[in-house]
């Protein structure tokens, strides 16, 4: 995928119909997403359970921009492997989750994946500082990872900003998720962020039967940030 810092927007389908879920990944892409945003819990590392890679693989054949894969669980990396043979585009992995993050990044690229390093919001940059040349995406976590609709923990933007002066020129995305809505997203993206996952905001107030719907709230988050 050629690299681009245009902003895109990645719904989280966390926040999806569970009972319909090809339908609604074929919706949300219809009405103007540019990436799927699949988040992986575990129960153990964060305080939910969600998508094993049997789920992955029988979302692949719906998805046709680009499939970011969240893994949240520890250990992390007996699994790269199988997410990476279900479908993903990207994996993406929390520097927190285990001991050997460069390790962790090392195993993602191994598979010919694209590879993300995740950062809660306690958890400072200095802890990726030397694994940026390994990486394909930065994703910032703006609320505590586990469940959809929290609210936006605004120390993020300024930690967005120390990001973007810490990659330079290096052709690495800035990702966003948690509390990303028309009114915060404008924040993240004026600090660097390109690609803002969004679940709640998105799916709000929509439905497979009224996709359109999914197109405005996207299409809200897009006139906020560009215009």
């Amino acid at each position: 995928m050629p690299f681009d810092r245009s902003l895109k927007i990645a719904p989280s389908i966390l926040s999806a119909d569970f009972a319909n879920f090809g339908a609604e990944i074929r919706a949300i892409e219809e009405q103007g997403a540019d990436w799927v945003h699949v988040d992986v819990m575990d129960g153990h590392f964060v305080p939910n359970l969600t998508f094993g890679p049997p789920a992955v693989k029988a979302f692949r054949p719906h998805v046709n921009t680009f499939m970011d894969v969240h893994l949240m669980i520890a250990p992390v990396d007996p699994y790269i492997e199988a997410y990476a043979e279900a479908g993903a585009d990207m994996i993406t992995a929390h520097v927190e989750a285990g001991p050997h993050i460069h390790r962790t990044l090392q195993a993602i690229k191994a598979t010919g994946k694209m590879a993300g390093v995740s950062l809660n919001p306690g958890t400072p940059l200095e802890s990726i500082a030397h694994v940026l040349d390994l990486v394909d995406m930065v994703l910032i976590m703006t609320v505590n990872p586990g469940f959809g609709g929290q609210k936006f923990i605004h120390s993020g933007v300024e930690k967005t900003r120390r990001l973007r002066e810490m990659i330079g020129d290096r052709p690495i995305h800035i990702q966003i998720d948690g509390g990303v809505t028309p009114e915060t997203a404008p924040l993240v993206h004026e600090a660097g962020a390109d690609v803002l996952v969004a679940g709640s905001a998105v799916f709000k107030g929509g439905s497979v039967d009224k996709p359109e719907v999914y197109g405005a709230n996207m299409a809200a988050i897009r006139e906020a940030c560009v215009g």
